[in-house]
């Protein structure tokens, strides 16, 4: 079937544009808002303190782990592609309950995404110019203007249609890629005889080091699933969806690995425990100046900052469908419902998650100047919100995997395969408790046996936040059930896909 799926419930003004973008633009929707360069840089960077020599294990496991997810989003996605994304999976498979908790959690989180790549973008774009060109050196607050700048520019790139800001992130996403493959091609040839497999073999300290940094490393895969929202725009959603979905997290899961890979045997097995700290903890700008001059320096920092504003762009284009879906549904006001005549985009959502992302960048930097590093605001807030996002993922990522086993088990009960339909999701739900654990800090995994610390200043308010912020939803929920109980029976056939069975 290739028609668009749309909302039965939706009129004609209140529809997306169909049929817009095919897979290449689906496909790096999902690998921009992984941000590669940038975790690259900052998230995978926090594992080799942990897993040192097995970093590349340590990636490669967390490859593993995110492929049984995408897989069971494939699964759903071929009968719901829709723009109400995960929690339209969720509903369908778990009940409308579940499914409006799905949508809450979603609804902070996704909006979210874009103020810290906008205060990512604005601390590397003041480092490149202010160490590498000279220009506003001394002036403390550039990353302030930048920051803006940028939230601008991206609030003008989403409002002008999905072909265009799909297919930028196409571009920005091959240029931030093809410039950490030529490092990272530049630190293998250089390696020379020390270029060795031994760095995925554990070896007398076991594979409980991998496992420990795999546990940030999961984190560097949030975003795989962002091509789901696009399923009413998208040419053939019920084959395309489900491809970029595991085809992202493949490709990008092994651009992780050859990354790291190089790193390790150029930098030293033996060394990856201070890998971090390296270069005044900016070790892949170290050594591609090692390697390539200056030069290398500055292809490193433009990739971060093109991988920022290629994640902000690609996060803002997932969150504005899907706040788009919910105000079409009635579960937000319905102003949110509201599409630009031409270009067919969710124009009030794009006015609002502008307006947050480029708020909660700027006040957030600068609230958090000191904590958790002592003058580093942006990254302070990238930090805070980053590990928010992977606690709420991880419950996102979760729940999808309970729903394959409940969509198939209800609804498509004669195609339910054990392997595709219960162990795969289960092992999925199972891959995702150390992430969930390791962002809550001050627990031990079980099994693992991997103490975790207990998160100190603003970081350990990150769990009551999300606690409370649920709570709430509960409460609207059955605001919503008394007022608009239409809304929530039929949720999944108001966000598209196939429509809802009978009661």
């Amino acid at each position: 079937m290739t028609a668009v799926a749309q909302s039965p419930g939706a009129t004609a003004s209140q529809q997306l544009e169909g049929n817009a973008i095919g897979l290449p633009e689906v496909l790096f929707q999902s690998i921009t808002h992984m941000a590669p360069a940038v975790a690259t840089a900052l998230s995978i960077g926090a594992a080799t303190g942990f897993a040192g020599r097995l970093t590349p294990l340590a990636v490669l496991l967390a490859m593993v782990a995110c492929l049984f997810t995408a897989y069971s989003i494939g699964q759903l996605a071929k009968h719901l592609p829709s723009a109400g994304g995960m929690y339209t999976y969720v509903t369908r498979g778990l009940g409308p309950f579940v499914g409006w908790l799905m949508a809450w959690a979603f609804t902070l989180a996704e909006p979210l995404v874009a103020p810290i790549l906008l205060a990512a973008f604005g601390f590397f774009g003041a480092t490149f110019l202010q160490t590498y060109l000279h220009i506003g050196e001394g002036f403390t607050y550039l990353w302030v203007v930048l920051a803006i700048l940028c939230g601008v520019l991206l609030w003008w790139l989403i409002s002008s249609g999905i072909g265009i800001s799909t297919r930028t992130g196409v571009i920005l996403g091959a240029i931030e890629i093809g410039i950490f493959v030529f490092i990272s091609a530049l630190l293998i040839f250089k390696a020379g005889s020390r270029n060795t497999l031994d760095v995925f073999i554990p070896g007398d300290e076991g594979a409980g080091p991998a496992f420990q940094g795999m546990i940030f490393c999961l984190l560097a895969f949030i975003g795989f699933e962002a091509a789901a929202p696009l399923g009413e725009e998208t040419r053939e959603p019920r084959r395309t969806i489900p491809r970029a979905v595991i085809w992202s997290t493949i490709a990008v899961g092994a651009f992780y690995v050859f990354n790291y890979y190089a790193a390790t045997v150029y930098f030293g097995p033996d060394k990856m425990g201070d890998f971090l700290t390296f270069n005044n903890s900016d070790p892949w700008g170290g050594m591609a100046t090692e390697v390539l001059g200056t030069l290398g320096g500055i292809l490193v920092v433009f990739a971060i900052i093109n991988s920022s504003f290629a994640n902000a762009n690609s996060g803002a284009t997932a969150a504005t469908r899907s706040i788009f879906s919910m105000g079409r549904g009635g579960l937000l006001p319905r102003w949110f419902a509201t599409l630009r005549p031409v270009e067919r985009t969710p124009i009030n959502a794009i006015h609002f998650q502008a307006i947050v992302a480029i708020v909660v960048a700027v006040v957030g930097g600068l609230v958090l100047v000191d904590d958790p590093y002592p003058g580093s605001g942006p990254i302070n807030i990238y930090v805070f919100i980053g590990t928010m996002l992977g606690l709420l993922f991880a419950s996102m990522y979760i729940a999808v995997n309970l729903a394959v086993i409940g969509f198939y088990l209800r609804e498509r009960r004669d195609e339910f395969n054990v392997i595709k339909h219960l162990v795969v999701p289960i092992l999925g739900v199972i891959a995702m408790i150390p992430a969930l654990l390791s962002v809550i800090g001050g627990l031990t995994i079980p099994i693992l046996n991997v103490k975790l610390a207990p998160f100190s200043g603003a970081l350990s308010l990150i769990a009551p936040i999300a606690i409370v912020w649920m709570l709430i939803g509960v409460v609207v929920y059955f605001v919503l059930r008394s007022r608009n109980p239409q809304a929530l029976d039929t949720l999944g056939q108001i966000y598209g896909g196939e429509a809802a069975p009978p009661a």
